[in-house]
């Protein structure tokens, strides 16, 4: 489990294309950071701009993950070029504080950069982007979305179209400084969310297991 709060920004220093085991094809990156490999171990999680990735080797100052097609279909890691930055941030220990929210780490989708513009009269900067539409029913004003990996709190949405504040620590402090319009990005929504719609869908069904009804009683 994540908490959103980026620990610190990495640098894609190579990519690779590999054969996996099963004689599929798999795609290995190398990325350069200060604190975070000093930290992880092989086999370790870690999240690369929102997706929970294991390390596959480790040095002082890099360590390597392997990315699946899959994982390159469902996220913007398949934009990834060498001198890309990517936020990095390691799994949640019990004694921490719960900072953000709970992200998992499993990428809901892609959506697209609209912009970053600075708000008029404020050093806070106003994010937008393009959500995919079977998204949308998760988010709502105020409440919690993971963007790159960064745990942020949704001023609008309307339609497909998202808007966050974003304080200038969050801006200097992540890979959104160097993000342009058009560009992918990590969407998680918040995943009580998700399970708030399934226990209503349960709730609502109009044919009911033997389980549960004998779980209410009956």
């Amino acid at each position: 489990m994540f908490t959103g709060l980026v620990q610190e920004t990495g640098r894609i220093e190579g990519i690779r294309r590999l054969r996996a085991k099963d004689g599929g094809a798999l795609t290995r990156i190398t990325i350069a950071a200060k604190a975070v490999p000093r930290e992880l171990k092989i086999g370790g999680s870690v999240a690369v701009s929102g997706v929970c990735l294991t390390a596959v080797e480790t040095g002082r100052k890099f360590f390597r993950a392997d990315l699946a097609e899959e994982t390159l279909r469902r996220t913007s890691l398949a934009s990834l070029r060498e001198g890309s930055l990517v936020n990095l941030e390691l799994p949640a220990r019990p004694q921490d504080r719960l900072g953000g929210h709970v992200v998992q780490g499993h990428v809901d989708g892609a959506g697209k950069l609209v912009g970053v513009q600075p708000i008029e009269g404020r050093e806070d900067r106003r994010l937008v982007a393009e959500l995919p539409a079977e998204l949308t029913k998760y988010v709502v004003a105020q409440g919690s979305i993971a963007v790159e990996g960064i745990s942020l709190t949704v001023a609008k949405v309307e339609g497909t179209r998202l808007e966050v504040a974003i304080i200038p620590h969050t801006y200097n402090a992540t890979n959104l400084r160097a993000l342009r319009p058009g560009d992918s990005l990590n969407i998680e929504v918040d995943v009580l969310a998700k399970y708030a719609e399934k226990m209503m869908r349960q709730r609502t069904s109009p044919r009911l297991s033997v389980a549960e009804l004998m779980k209410r009683g009956f």
